[in-house]
């Protein structure tokens, strides 16, 4: 599995360059482009990239520490937006003040729209050692993050009046998790379409866990505020299947993605991942309700 430390080095350094240095470095949108990033969470989508690259040979570790921190930041970018009044209206994330609470909202905006930014800049400066497989994985991640396929697609299906489940799911959370297996395997030189079933398997698998969690955990466990699906009347595994049948429904999609993963030197150790990271997507609280009669 891909190192933490090595994904932190690499934010690190992202951050430092687009903060620059000399005229503007000590303003407070460098300092929002720093908090928006920092503590970094799981930082679940880089470790999967880098996973799939380390799994496919990881021959370019320069290409695949770039598409991480591109995928990371175009993924921070998604949440100081998505706690924005107009979205969310979120007082906390990742257990502190969201940034718009913390900088205010314009600076948020921006430090939303300039992490975007730094992500196709960080690719392309990465990508003179290999302009074909930088150019491939800028074109995946454009794709998963605009229309009509990408977070943005998603964050629209809340504005409409009908949701269609399957694709508003898929945009909003599958987007990126797509990208990140996609991305893995052409950063190590390989094909990216084999990979879009694992990225999508993956995805959803984390929006069950996000429902079970939304639904049954309270704000401090999740360090941002809870009930939200409940909130913004969205849809919700739990209100629709139940705790146990989230908790089934989520199993089924984690043994499919397992099954779906490519031939690859590092397949074992890609399954190995996969389970790992079940273990840790069911929420306490789930696994305490199972455990009650006549639930």
């Amino acid at each position: 599995m891909a190192s933490p430390q090595r994904i932190e080095s690499a934010m690190r350094e992202a951050i430092r360059q687009g903060q620059g240095r000399g005229v503007g470095t000590r303003t407070r949108l460098a300092a929002a482009l720093d908090y928006a990033v920092t503590p970094g969470g799981a930082r679940i989508r880089p470790t999967i990239l880098m996973s799939v690259a380390m799994a496919c040979g990881d021959d370019r570790p320069a290409l695949t520490d770039a598409g991480a921190v591109a995928l990371e930041l175009i993924h921070c970018a998604s949440l100081v937006h998505d706690d924005l009044p107009m979205f969310d209206d979120a007082d906390l994330r990742r257990g502190k003040p969201a940034l718009h609470r913390a900088f205010s909202q314009p600076i948020a905006l921006l430090a939303g729209d300039s992490l975007i930014v730094m992500a196709f800049e960080v690719l392309a400066r990465a990508g003179a050692a290999d302009p074909g497989r930088a150019l491939a994985m800028i074109g995946v991640l454009g794709k998963r993050t605009g229309m009509p396929f990408g977070i943005c697609a998603g964050q629209g299906w809340e504005s409409e009046e009908v949701i269609d489940l399957s694709a508003y799911h898929q945009a909003k959370t599958g987007a990126l998790f797509i990208a990140a297996t996609q991305m893995g395997a052409l950063a190590a030189g390989q094909e990216s379409e084999p990979w879009e079933e694992l990225g999508a398997r993956i995805g959803e698998a984390f929006q069950v866990a996000d429902d079970l969690r939304d639904a049954l955990c309270d704000e401090a466990t999740l360090g941002k505020p809870a009930g939200q699906d409940d909130l913004h009347g969205r849809p919700n595994a739990v209100r629709e299947l139940g705790v146990r049948g989230a908790v089934a429904r989520l199993d089924d999609i984690l043994a499919g993605a397992i099954s779906s993963i490519p031939k690859c030197p590092g397949e074992g150790q890609l399954a190995q991942m996969v389970r790992a990271y079940a273990s840790r997507l069911v929420p306490a609280a789930a696994r305490d309700r199972l455990l009650m009669p006549g639930e």
